[in-house]
């Protein structure tokens, strides 16, 4: 599944001078132009990584990463800070408050994709894998199959994009309107009530071939994979 990267960057040209190189690579892109908007972004849905400048209005980023660390859902989220403070001493209270990495503006956007590149890896080692395993369930991407203990799966391709968002995030409860944007996207209109459809036929092919149901349902929360 690509990585979804949330810019928190106040300068409109750099963060479309961002968005361009990240969705050239790939990547799947929101731009917050300032600390409430990236707060809201997070509690919408959670990218696989922030690019957060130091500088900006309403929240600083430093207090933005204190708030992600602190917050379970989201402490171990990668968080690379993008600033214009090159000291020595700024870069250790940048690093001091949580921030995986650390790039001085001006930067090469070529070596900004490769940080994002090597931050991702060894955060979300499942992202460019050829398959997924949570618990008896392995998914092979490149054939496109599923197994559970040993079993084949058959899974249309709406589950089968389900089961891939569960298994990349294993435990992490989900509510409808947060599995829409990820699996469906934000631009297509689909009805909450379709995702309890698809999750049931997912529920149904997982249980014929397992015994069990994984998939979990948190009233008033929406729901999850238990491994």
């Amino acid at each position: 599944m690509t990585a979804h990267i949330l810019i928190v960057e106040d300068e409109a040209a750099l963060s479309t001078l961002l968005t361009y190189n990240l969705e050239k690579e790939g990547f799947s892109v929101r731009v917050a132009g300032d600390g409430e908007q990236a707060i809201d972004a997070l509690a919408e849905e959670q990218p696989d990584l922030v690019l957060l400048d130091w500088m900006l209005p309403h929240l600083s980023g430093i207090e933005i990463c204190r708030r992600i660390r602190r917050d379970p859902a989201t402490s171990g989220l990668p968080v690379i800070m993008l600033t214009a403070k090159g000291e020595e001493s700024d870069r250790i209270r940048g690093l001091d408050t949580g921030a995986d990495d650390y790039v001085t503006k001006p930067f090469s956007p070529a070596e900004l994709v490769a940080r994002v590149r090597a931050l991702l890896r060894r955060a979300r080692p499942s992202i460019g894998a050829d398959s997924l395993t949570a618990g008896e369930i392995v998914m092979d991407l490149a054939a496109h199959r599923v197994h559970v203990g040993g079993a084949d799966v058959e899974l249309g391709p709406t589950e089968f994009k389900l089961l891939r968002h569960f298994m990349e995030h294993p435990g992490r409860v989900y509510s409808r309107d947060q599995i829409l944007d990820a699996v469906w996207g934000r631009d297509v209109h689909v009805e909450d009530r379709t995702v309890d459809v698809h999750i049931g036929r997912l529920r149904k092919a997982l249980r014929a071939a397992a015994g069990r149901d994984p998939i979990r349902t948190v009233r008033g929360a929406g729901y999850s994979l238990e491994a």
